[in-house]
């Protein structure tokens, strides 16, 4: 059985997110819900969706500065983006545009047209080769492990890691909560018979250690036996 898509849905006004998830639902999608900007954020870096329905005029955060927030976080800058709203003004569907909005559709709409707009943005992500976005992260204690990019964030800093360095830290993340000795560490992101003591090992560690800052303090040692990342 495939996997369902989980699409979030933004929008204040109940009837009309409750209108959107009913017909998504049916679609045999799975449904988040969010009806401000705050609640929008906060489920994405949480949820990893594969596509956003983003209303525009939200109480607090609106739906341009959501957008802006998503596509400059390592975590959610892949995830489509359908903008939803009443403003049909040119300039308000370039400025979506242009910070990042994959479409627009403005109210009022047809259920089916939506639906047919979120299939066509998924057929265009599929055709890019682009992961599900938890496939292509890993999220644990503020700490974002990029995937593709090989590139990590501590608190939304970006930490720069050697390629060893990075390949403990995703192997160990892979797997909180499971402790492993320095043997293992190394076939995991080494490969068997590497030669490589388990000494270096250490050193490696420390290395993540100090360049993840406080974050540093969930890889932890287990005396006698090895390392592990503290799960959350």
């Amino acid at each position: 059985m495939n996997k369902k898509q989980k699409l979030l849905v933004v929008e204040d006004e109940d009837d009309i997110r409750e209108l959107i998830a009913f017909n998504l639902e049916m679609s045999n999608m799975e449904v988040f819900k969010a009806k401000n900007g705050e609640e929008a954020i906060e489920i994405a870096e949480r949820e990893y969706p594969d596509i956003i329905i983003l209303d525009v005029m939200l109480p607090g955060i609106d739906g341009f500065e959501v957008c802006r927030y998503l596509k400059k976080n390592v975590a959610t800058r892949d995830v489509p983006i359908i903008m939803l709203t009443a403003r049909a003004e040119d300039t308000d569907v370039v400025k979506g545009l242009e910070i990042g909005a994959d479409d627009y559709i403005t109210k009022p709409f047809s259920p089916r047209i939506l639906i047919a707009r979120v299939h066509a943005a998924m057929r265009r992500k599929n055709e890019t080769g682009t992961e599900p976005a938890a496939q292509r992260h890993f999220k644990i204690h503020d700490i974002i492990i990029d995937l593709p990019r090989h590139e990590v964030f501590a608190r939304g800093e970006f930490v720069n890691l050697s390629a060893t360095e990075f390949a403990i830290l995703k192997f160990l993340a892979s797997n909180p909560g499971w402790v492993f000795s320095r043997s293992q560490i190394i076939d995991a992101v080494k490969g068997g018979n590497y030669p490589v003591t388990p000494r270096s090992v250490d050193v490696q560690i420390l290395g993540i250690r100090k360049k993840l800052g406080s974050q540093g303090r969930f890889i932890e040692t287990v005396r006698g036996v090895g390392y592990r990342i503290q799960a959350e």
